[in-house]
């Protein structure tokens, strides 16, 4: 049993990697300028039918006072932070906006059966896979980004970083993880049917991001 193990240490030992020497093969990562991130995340979400609207800071209310109503989507949940107010303060032609502002228990059926979309912000985004970040919270709650059918997320442009390593190290979360995290890389889809890639079948048919530059 001994020698067994013996052996089998050898063997080990024999075949160690020197960890302390880099693999000095794999070439470092690219650094992508601000608008060669844009263009990336943006081409990252259009390959998975994600739509991306970049636009200077000032002007997202305006593009969804014009694009709801075109759109048909009139009835519009927000959250209870800085973002949901703005826009319930904002009046936009044939448009209700709801807040959610209540236990789920007390108006799940119209959540699931009447909302059209939902607007959020977002923690950050991650330039290499069209990702973006969320972190739920009181005021815009996980299932905002997960039941309606429609999807419309406000990304900070200073916050589009290249990698999700980037990610860890300047949102700091080796000094404590957030407690819910979410990684959103366009619209719901799944392969489990026959192995075809479907759209829409559970969550958000369309994720649509507003980069604000």
């Amino acid at each position: 049993m001994s020698s067994a193990r013996d052996n089998i240490l050898q063997r080990l030992r024999a075949n160690q990697v020197d960890l302390e020497q880099p693999d000095q093969s794999t070439p470092p990562l690219e650094v992508l300028s601000a608008e060669q991130r844009i263009a990336r995340f943006t081409e990252c979400q259009k390959a998975v039918h994600g739509e991306v609207h970049t636009l200077p800071a000032h002007q997202w209310i305006d593009w969804l006072a014009e694009e709801l109503p075109k759109r048909g989507l009139h009835q519009v949940l927000t959250g209870t932070g800085e973002t949901g107010n703005q826009l319930v303060a904002k009046n936009i032609e044939s448009t209700i906006f709801h807040q959610y502002d209540q236990p789920i228990e007390s108006w799940k059926p119209e959540l699931f059966s009447q909302i059209d979309v939902a607007i959020t912000g977002s923690r950050c985004g991650i330039a290499e896979t069209g990702t973006l970040v969320l972190i739920p919270d009181r005021d815009e709650p996980r299932l905002m980004s997960l039941v309606p059918p429609v999807h419309i997320a406000l990304l900070d442009g200073t916050k589009l970083y290249q990698s999700f390593a980037e990610v860890i190290e300047k949102e700091q979360w080796a000094d404590g993880l957030p407690t819910n995290v979410l990684l959103i890389s366009g619209p719901s889809k799944t392969a489990d049917i026959e192995q075809t890639l479907a759209y829409g079948i559970h969550g958000p048919k369309q994720l649509i991001t507003l980069l604000l530059k």
